[in-house]
């Protein structure tokens, strides 16, 4: 998934931003790679979790906002139920 990476750098970027300036390029690089390893392997495996959720909702034929929906909804769910059409629709209707 391209999404893993994406967010495991975004995390990465955050702590680097923690680091003090530098122009060394040694210090930025030895910053760089503290920062990428200090993302913990839960978080990747959380990301990992999330970016499959969005691509089966995306299989599903859901666009980006009702696929954040669903999965907000359905979290705790594997797979997308069978009535979650049914539960967009009535979404739609009330937002």
């Amino acid at each position: 998934m391209l999404l893993v990476p994406l967010q495991c750098w975004g995390y990465a970027k955050r702590i680097y931003r923690m680091f003090p300036e530098s122009s060394s390029e040694e210090d930025l690089e030895r910053n760089m790679l503290e920062a990428l390893e200090s993302v913990p392997l839960v978080s990747m495996c959380r990301f990992a979790v999330q970016s499959s959720r969005f691509a089966g909702a995306y299989f599903c034929g859901l666009d980006g906002a009702d696929a954040a929906w669903a999965n907000k909804k359905y979290r705790g769910h594997r797979t997308l139920p069978p009535h979650y059409l049914d539960d967009l629709r009535r979404h739609r209707k009330e937002g």
